[in-house]
């Protein structure tokens, strides 16, 4: 997608000072759209290191010349979540699109469950999981959607991961939470498809992150086809910025599943 392309859009990504967010976000501000940052706190960007704080990628939008601003929330609330929306109307009057990347696999009090699986997992990371992946998706896509399907336009990108839709040993209760974002996308579409509200979802492969480096090694992949390596944040990026843009205009409900089976 080209500079501009999204000229006079305006954007909200969840889960955006950090990660494949912050990403996301750059790319639709080079693209034209005004992009509002959100994140659980102001010092969630600085918690890998890939940046100072949430205002100062906001800062980094306005750079490209793009309008911005920072929402901090928790999205597993309603309550703040409808907050979020109402902010970021209040300031830049419409939403054009929604990224709802905020999640992970994240315990309640750990950086990963521990253990991470079906049965030994404590029931406190089960709902910490379900409610970081799931919840948030469903909350913000409520309250924005009823804004879209008001205006008759949107598009709502929902990030789900390639763990929902292949077994996995580690990980379970993320990867469930994931494939019902998948399920709950296209159900989403199916009821806002008479008000031209696109909803789609982008199941990301395994990426490198700043907590990606962080929590796991990778080895050599020079041997790897390029659809077998780890994948970098602009991979997935350019996915979204396929599905918030006017190529996937008649697109809807569909999820692109990101594989790198070796």
């Amino acid at each position: 997608m080209s500079t501009g392309d999204l000229q006079g859009k305006v954007a909200l990504v969840t889960g955006s000072s950090r990660g494949l967010g912050r990403h996301y976000a750059l790319q639709l501000a080079q693209a034209g759209a005004d992009v509002i940052i959100h994140d659980v706190s102001e010092s969630a960007a600085a918690e890998f290191g890939e940046a100072a704080s949430g205002p100062a990628v906001a800062g980094e939008i306005e750079s490209f010349g793009r309008k911005s601003a920072f929402f901090a929330g928790d999205l597993s609330d309603a309550k703040q979540a409808e907050k979020l929306v109402n902010d970021a109307l209040d300031k830049f009057g419409r939403l054009d699109i929604l990224v709802n990347n905020a999640g992970g696999d994240i315990g309640a009090n750990t950086p990963r469950p521990n253990p991470n699986d079906a049965i030994d997992i404590s029931s406190e990371d089960i709902r910490a999981v379900v409610d970081r992946n799931l919840i948030t998706t469903m909350y913000t896509c409520k309250y924005a959607g009823a804004h879209m399907r008001e205006r008759g336009t949107g598009k709502i990108v929902n990030v789900g991961s390639v763990a929902g839709h292949v077994p996995v040993q580690t990980g379970i209760i993320y990867a469930a939470a994931k494939m019902a974002v998948s399920h709950y996308t296209r159900c989403l579409a199916d009821e806002l498809r008479p008000y031209n509200v696109n909803v789609n979802c982008i199941a990301p492969a395994a990426t490198y992150t700043g907590r990606f480096s962080a929590t796991r090694t990778v080895g050599s992949e020079d041997h790897l086809s390029r659809l077998q390596q780890t994948a970098q944040p602009k991979d997935m990026a350019d996915i979204v910025m396929f599905l918030v843009g006017s190529q996937s205009d008649y697109l809807s409900g569909e999820t692109i599943v990101c594989w790198t089976s070796r």
